[in-house]
């Protein structure tokens, strides 16, 4: 009986040794929210109708595009990308109540890019990605504080602040355009009171300044503000708005013969959204600009090559612009960010890298990336160019020369910065 009941013991040993050997040879079953063992599924909030969807409502086409390439080529261990996007028509409102839907409804593991100031902040404040601990990845506004770990933790920059752009184009103007009359239109709110601090520490004087309401800008508008600045004899003037005012701006001076300098933000600088409103990109001919991101023309550029042949592949009869190289480039450091997480990818793993390892990650940029472990700063500067007759920007005498600098008070430099090599295929390594 005894040896019967040892041989019963022996079996069942054989068996819970046997099953605990199988167990350990299937791969662990992701837990994490949005995470499944085939997927990883991250949202964006963006508007892809309404007046400020011109050119914006690109980027998820060009971030989708990236995700299906990657995909196409093994997907991250194996789970392929996916992205939810939601329209919110750049109305902090809809904005919180689609990324509400993300996180409640369609369970997202993090959100991706989300675009505008106001829009961000309404759903910090509302949503409160950060008491849930959801990563919200490269969010598509240059405004300083997201950077702030402390009091957005979860948020991650991926732009220069408007304050570093600002700094730069003041650098620009002391060395190019010493003891000219300075004129600025800028948006009044968070957007302007960036480029305010910045021109400030730049110690930049300005002859007039000219702020415009979100949403009121347009032909009627930009008559007033052509008035101001001829009454001030300005001899330079920067535009500091969205793309919508550059047209408004620039449609009208053409039309009135009024041709300063004209400086245009990264913001309002971008040639395709300007066609898109009815005003020609002729009119941006000889305006200076600025960018963080090489030419989009410039197919010599391996990182502006891959993505133009992913996205025009994708997207046939396309045109591969600003918003589409930022859309794609906010992908492929999310795949890495992804990569660098591990094989089972947590929420807090994917934070935790960024901030150890973020720094160092490829992209598209001719600056560095600020991340660490106490700072969510991204890109630190900017390269000046000038546009084309047919609206392309290009470095000045055919080469970047790209200045660094940040949202303090620290100087404007010159970067010695060697970006990093395109990862084979453009695929996370």
């Amino acid at each position: 009986m005894k040896a019967m009941n040892r041989r019963k013991l022996l079996s069942v040993s054989a068996v819970l040794a046997v099953a605990s050997l199988a167990a350990t040879a299937v791969p662990a079953q992701a837990a994490e929210v949005g995470v499944t063992s085939s997927s990883i599924k991250l949202g964006m909030t963006l508007p892809m109708t309404g007046t400020a969807s011109l050119g914006y409502n690109k980027i998820p086409g060009a971030a989708k595009a990236y995700f299906d390439y990657l995909n196409a080529n093994g997907g991250i261990y194996g789970r392929k990308v996916t992205l939810v996007v939601k329209d919110d028509r750049y109305v902090p409102t809809e904005a919180v109540a689609k990324t509400n839907e993300l996180i409640l409804k369609d369970k997202v593991m993090a959100l991706l890019a989300p675009l505008g100031t106001a829009n961000v902040k309404a759903v910090a404040a509302s949503v409160n990605p950060a008491r849930r601990g959801v990563p919200v990845l490269f969010v598509n506004t240059g405004f300083s504080g997201f950077a702030d770990a402390k009091k957005y933790p979860t948020t991650y920059a991926v732009l220069p602040s408007y304050i570093m752009e600002a700094k730069i184009m003041g650098q620009y103007i002391k060395d190019n355009f010493a003891g000219k009359k300075v004129g600025l239109l800028y948006q009044d709110d968070d957007f302007g009171s960036d480029a305010l601090a910045g021109f400030k520490t730049a110690g930049v004087n300005f002859a007039v300044k000219v702020p415009y309401a979100s949403g009121s800008q347009g032909a009627a508008a930009a008559a007033g503000w052509i008035t101001k600045f001829k009454a001030a004899e300005a001899d330079v003037v920067i535009l500091f708005g969205v793309s919508s005012a550059t047209s408004a701006m620039l449609g009208v001076a053409a039309q009135l013969k009024y041709a300063p300098q004209w400086m245009l933000g990264s913001v309002g600088g971008d040639a395709t959204t300007i066609k898109l409103t009815g005003v020609p990109a002729g009119v941006l001919y000889n305006a200076i600009g600025f960018s963080p991101v090489p030419a989009t023309t410039d197919m010599k550029d391996e990182y502006v090559k891959l993505f133009s042949d992913i996205y025009t592949k994708a997207v046939p009869g396309s045109t591969f612009d600003l918003n589409v190289l930022l859309g794609m480039n906010s992908a492929f450091m999310a795949a890495q960010a992804l990569k660098a997480a591990g094989p089972n990818p947590t929420r807090k793993s994917l934070m935790a890298v960024i901030d150890s390892k973020g720094s160092t990650f490829a992209n598209s940029a001719l600056v560095p990336l600020g991340y660490s472990k106490t700072s969510h700063v991204g890109l630190t500067g900017y390269w000046v160019g000038k546009y084309s007759p047919t609206g392309d920007l290009s470095p000045l005498g055919g080469t970047y020369v790209t200045y660094t600098t940040d949202s303090g008070a620290g100087a404007v430099v010159k970067s010695t910065y060697v970006r990093p090599a395109m990862p084979a295929k453009g695929l996370p390594n």
